[in-house]
Parts: structure tokens; C-alpha cells; sequence
């Protein structure tokens, strides 16, 4: 297990921070997160574990805001959760048996194939809500969702926030409420199936953790100074920069 020296725990806290802003204002801090963990000397196996550490507890963060908004979360999850938490374990648990290498240049694709979706981030705007899907459907499509999820996480919450919006006809405060319950619940389970196989290096975790909340924090109270539109060039920017170096070897 890598030794968290105090360069190390300042790299993560920055790291953590930047992401805990991007995600906030953009989506997609999963994707510096993993590849900043790789590149201190986590494991890629494990990073993509150590990694669920702060997306549960940014997550957790989020549902306790929505329930002091007032705004329903976990009642309307309930239905979903099942088929989302059985995809979630299936896809973990087929994370934490891929080599190490092999990982590595997974993500590494996925961060570049990812890069168009970052840029335009397709979420639907505020409206009329959609007409939903049949039920049967809407669990077919959160089973495949929380395999994705389970496997690799980043990213998610923009396939999350389309299926709810889209298929699950929810208007998009709603839908954001329960986007972070069903991200909260699957990371759960997720963490524990790394943390099972010895894939979780929690002290790199929880310094990650306290930087993304703080950097959730900050962009909560400045971000609408910077700008979505500065935020998300900078993003895809710096994703591209580590997918290519994961893929060049670190």
C-alpha cells in the first residue's frame, strides 16, 4: 500500500479540491480523480476503488441539501434501487478482478470517448418532464446504469440524470434528488466489494474526500462568478492530458 506522505495528502487535497468545483459546476471530477490517484502510486485497480471513498461522502453531502431543500430523494429511488444496487455489485465485482495494466488503459479510453459528452453535457433543459418509460424498461435501464457505475463510476451521473429525466419523467430538481441517492447507494455497495477484495486505501480516500468537499463547498458559493463555461474547457483539458499520459505509461 502506497505511504500517504504529507506531498502526497497535498496533492490529493488540491486534486480533491479542483474536483470537488468541477463536479459541482460541470460533472465529470471522476475523471481527474482516478488518474490523480494512479499518479501518486495507487494501484489503478484500487484507485478506481480508493476513489468511491469521496463520491460516497460528496453524495451523502448532496442528499442531506436536497432534504433540507425540502425536495424528495430516497422515496422516489425506493423502485429503482434494486435493480440499480444488483448492476452496481455485478459491475464492482467485475472491476476488482481486471489486471491492473488493463484497467489502466480502459479508463483511459473511456476518459477520451467521454470528452465529447463533458464538453456539451447533454442533460435536458428545465421543462415540461418527459413521459415515462414502462416500468420494466426503466429497471433494465438502471440495472445497465449501475453496471456501468459499478465498474467505473465517473461520469455517471450524466447517463443518471438522462434516464431520470428522460425515461423516468421527472422534472429536473426532482431528478437531481434522486441522481444522488441512487449515486450514494451504489457507490455503497460498490466500495464495500473493493474494500472486500483489499482495493480501498482509505487514508488517500478520506484526504480526497475532504478536498472535493471543500472544493463542492467553494464552487457552491463563487461559482456563479466563474462560469460553467470556463469550468468545463478546463475539464476537458486537463482529461485529455491524463487519459493520454495513463495511456503513454506513468
Amino acid at each position: 500500500m502506497p505511504v500517504l506522505f504529507p506531498q502526497t495528502a497535498g496533492i490529493l487535497l488540491a486534486g480533491g479540491l479542483l474536483a470537488g468545483f468541477i463536479n459541482t459546476l460541470a460533472g465529470g471530477g471522476s475523471f481527474l480523480t482516478v488518474p490523480l490517484l494512479i499518479l501518486v502510486g495507487v494501484p489503478p485497480s484500487a484507485a478506481n476503488g480508493t476513489n468511491r471513498v469521496a463520491v460516497l461522502i460528496q453524495n451523502v453531502a448532496a442528499m442531506r441539501g436536497f432534504a433540507q431543500e425540502g425536495v424528495p430523494g430516497p422515496g422516489l429511488a425506493l423502485r429503482l434501487l434494486p435493480a440499480t444496487l444488483l448492476g452496481a455489485w455485478l459491475g464492482a465485482w467485475g472491476a476488482t478482478h481486471v489486471p491492473d495494466e488493463v484497467f489502466r488503459r480502459l479508463f483511459a479510453l473511456i476518459m477520451l470517448l467521454a470528452l465529447p459528452i463533458v464538453l456539451r453535457n447533454p442533460v435536458p433543459a428545465a421543462g415540461a418532464p418527459a413521459r415515462a418509460l414502462p416500468l420494466p424498461l426503466q429497471l433494465a435501464l438502471y440495472f445497465s446504469i449501475g453496471l456501468y457505475g459499478g465498474a467505473i463510476q465517473a461520469g455517471i451521473g450524466i447517463p443518471l440524470l438522462l434516464a431520470l429525466a428522460g425515461a423516468g419523467g421527472l422534472d429536473l430538481v426532482r431528478a437531481n434528488s434522486v441522481k444522488v441517492v441512487l449515486i450514494a447507494a451504489l457507490t455503497a455497495v460498490a466500495l464495500a466489494q473493493f474494500a472486500w477484495a483489499g482495493m480501498v486505501h482509505w487514508m488517500h480516500g478520506l484526504v480526497l474526500a475532504i478536498g472535493s468537499a471543500t472544493g463542492a463547498y467553494l464552487a457552491s458559493r463563487v461559482g456563479a462568478r466563474v462560469g460553467e463555461r470556463l469550468i468545463r474547457p478546463l475539464l476537458v483539458l486537463s482529461v485529455a492530458g491524463l487519459a493520454l499520459r495513463l495511456l503513454l505509461g506513468h
